[in-house]
């Protein structure tokens, strides 16, 4: 009847190692983003901005610059 002997230091660093895998593998699967998802919302962002500003209004667009002012004659 021999039972093994075990280094209590090694099995409690191998235990919370493990742990920390565990728990980062969890985080991944939670908050995780592949690259090819963090391009397209990227890619889409910057469309929607570009929309947005090319829909807005400026105080300079009250004048037209083609028209001739009174002011100028």
């Amino acid at each position: 009847m021999s039972a093994e002997i075990v280094n209590l230091r090694q099995a409690r660093k191998r235990k919370a190692r493990s742990d920390r895998e565990a728990r980062a593998e969890d985080n991944r699967v939670k908050f995780g983003r592949t690259k090819a998802e963090k391009q397209a919302s990227k890619y889409e962002r910057a469309v929607l901005e570009k929309t947005v500003d090319g829909h807005r209004l400026s105080a300079s667009d009250d004048e037209t610059p083609d028209a001739p002012t009174s002011s100028a004659e």
